[in-house]
């Protein structure tokens, strides 16, 4: 018997023009599209062709005239400044409206680039909102970036103004941002014409004159700036993604196909409503912040929570906690990292015990593989569906998903389900041949692609074909591996360069980090590939334990090596374990597999840009040392 997932996943594949055109009717269009799916310049699709649209109205004006202008809008919550505030949509409106007649002010205006260097405080969403109310193109790019990495991207985005804060907050520390902002602006060939700055009380700072603007001030005297009419197809941002060459990625995203996209994901994906309290644990600076804390949410009518701590230490385990007890959230998204971090330090959930945890329904994780046993933790201590699911900064929204909305089906951990409608998921092996089903193959999509996927990369059109699309002709590459089984379930291995070959045998790391998760000591965990002269490659595992572990290092080590051979057996090889502090992690939580191989293997490497200690790799080396891996390799 079929449900609403296979009968809506069938449709899209059969027919995704009408599906999407019948999407599409939830939002509000100034002009109609002349085509609903333009492929004329393949690969180079455009949805909703010759439509115009404005992203801001749909998520606030039309909100306010239908008449739900007193419903909470958008929650700031900070437990690092000790300071909340409620914004209405009308209230969210008037803010966004004045603060895009402040960049009008700055001749801001449609497809002019604006970047915006801010922490996690309202006025990042206020920034990226007001510039889709004028056509400008945003650029967001995370608070507290180094210097250099911030030049880079000023001179790939060329933008006329910067929006920037005084300082960004951590937990035990004040960032200054201006040293930074002045720094990446010395060292960038292309300058922007002026800076718009929101002076946080926690740090004052000296001003630039004649370039830079106060925000507070400017908005005093600002008038309210209307909607300007958009194409469907013209960008709405360009949101930086760490390339191999390590050389930034501008991911384009357009305005029609992305607002269409997102407000079908809300209902179908997440389970909301209008109304709804829904929390993304995120940064605005990542995808996850630009779909789920600022767009998807507003498109769809929803209160969504723009949260500036973490999910330990600000002040305790317990912050989710109080965030969803206090706000009555219902969904909440966040990172299995941020997860494993609560379990870690509360490995019995005895701070949930401590909140009302009644309107919650739904946990989504994603943003690296979820293990099983941080998933079945989490089913345990919440006692909620807790749902996995697999998405890029390229898609912009979910690719594989439980869809709650359209059917709920047996979590399988390990698994984020089956392919949601508009993604034709194969399994492809290094021909372009579908490979069988429970074999592992590169994860590629068929073209054409749904909307809301990138449009191209910014000013490189032929490295994005290079980049996605050439490897595997008719197919967008994921770089993503994995295998799906006889009922449409995919399950996500590892990237394709974590897939490690042993003697001959091609083997996932993330197979093996499952096993080594479900250690009852280990906390977290990755595996990466080694260079071997007689075998090719042997894995090698790090293991940070719980806080309170009982058992020694060396017996853990020997423990979760012999889980290896029970549960995955000899032919893995699996030897070499090593229990460390920390991992060295991107600021969004993705663990840096590629550069600890690099530096195993002694490998030259660039020093990641978004790593959040860099001192971190210094203690990944002492640790392979210490157990005979290292400089002396193979010895």
């Amino acid at each position: 018997m079929s449900n609403a997932y296979d009968e809506a996943y069938r449709k899209s594949l059969d027919d995704p023009e009408e599906f999407w055109a019948e999407a599409a009717k939830e939002i509000d269009w100034i002009k109609p599209w002349d085509k609903v799916l333009d492929d004329s310049n393949k690969p180079f699709y455009r949805w909703f062709a010759g439509a115009e649209c404005n992203t801001c109205y749909n998520a606030l004006d039309r909100h306010v005239e239908q008449g739900r202008g007193d419903q909470a809008c958008l929650i700031y919550d900070s437990p690092v400044t000790g300071s909340q505030e409620t914004y209405s949509y009308s209230e969210l409106l008037d803010a966004v409206a004045k603060f895009a007649g402040v960049l009008y002010t700055q001749d801001v205006g449609k497809g002019d680039r604006v970047i915006i260097y801010m922490p996690m405080v309202a006025e990042a969403a206020i920034a990226m909102l007001a510039c889709a109310r004028l056509g400008a193109v945003h650029s967001v790019v995370f608070g507290g970036f180094a210097a250099n990495e911030l030049a880079v991207r000023i001179d790939d985005a060329t933008p006329k103004v910067i929006i920037s804060a005084t300082c960004g907050i951590e937990v035990n520390r004040t960032i200054p941002y201006m040293p930074l902002l002045n720094s990446a602006i010395d060292t960038a060939k292309h300058k922007p014409s002026s800076c718009v700055i929101l002076v946080r009380p926690e740090l004052e700072a000296e001003l630039v004159a004649g370039r830079d603007v106060n925000w507070a001030e400017a908005v005093k005297t600002a008038e309210p700036a209307g909607c300007a009419p958009v194409a469907a197809t013209d960008p709405l941002y360009i949101l930086y993604t760490s390339g191999t060459t390590g050389e930034p990625k501008g991911v384009v995203r357009d305005n029609g196909g992305h607002m269409v996209a997102l407000k079908w994901s809300m209902k179908n994906i997440y389970n909301v409503d209008p109304g709804d309290v829904y929390w993304a644990a995120s940064d605005v600076g990542w995808v996850v912040g630009h779909s789920y804390i600022v767009y998807a949410p507003l498109l769809h009518g929803c209160t969504t929570v723009l949260y500036e701590g973490k999910p330990v230490g600000t002040p305790d385990a317990g912050a989710f906690w109080r965030v969803i007890s206090e706000h009555k959230v219902k969904v909440m998204f966040t990172a299995p990292t941020a997860f494993r971090a609560i379990k870690r330090e509360d490995p019995n959930g005895d701070f949930i015990k401590q909140y009302d945890m009644s309107k919650f329904e739904t946990l989504f994780l994603a943003g690296e593989r979820t293990d099983p046993d941080t998933l079945q933790w989490a089913e345990d201590k919440l006692s909620v569906p807790v749902i996995d699911h697999w998405w890029q900064t390229e898609s912009g929204w979910p690719i594989v998903s439980n869809c709650m909305g359209l059917h709920a089906f047996e979590v399988r951990p390990g698994s984020p389900t089956k392919p949601v409608p508009g993604w034709d998921v194969r399994v492809l092996d290094d021909e372009c041949n579908e490979m069988s089903r429970d074999d592992i193959g590169s994860i590629s999509i068929k073209l054409p692609l749904p909307p809301g996927f990138l449009l191209t990369l910014w000013k490189a059109d032929q490295r994005f074909i290079d980049t996605y699309l050439a490897e595997y002709p008719g197919y967008y590459k994921t770089a993503d591996a994995g295998f799906m089984d006889e009922d449409g379930y995919l399950s996500i291995m590892a990237r394709t360069d974590d897939i490690i070959n042993v003697a001959g045998h091609r083997l996932s790391t993330g197979g093996m980090e499952e096993v080594l998760a479900g250690h009852p000591d280990v906390a977290e965990c990755a595996v990466i590939g080694v260079e071997d002269q007689l075998k090719g490659q042997l894995p090698v595992g790090f293991l940070i334990l719980n806080v309170g572990a009982t058992k020694s290092n060396e017996d853990v080590v020997a423990e979760v090596v012999q889980l290896v051979r029970d549960k995955i057996g000899p032919v893995a090889v699996f030897k070499l374990a090593v229990v460390v502090d920390r991992l060295p992690k991107t600021r969004s939580g993705k663990i840096l597999r590629g550069t600890m191989q690099k530096i195993a293997d002694n490998q030259d490497y660039k020093m990641p840009a978004t790593i959040d200690d860099p001192a971190i790799l210094g203690g990944i080396d002492a640790a392979l040392q210490s157990i005979g891996y290292s400089i002396a390799r193979n010895t």
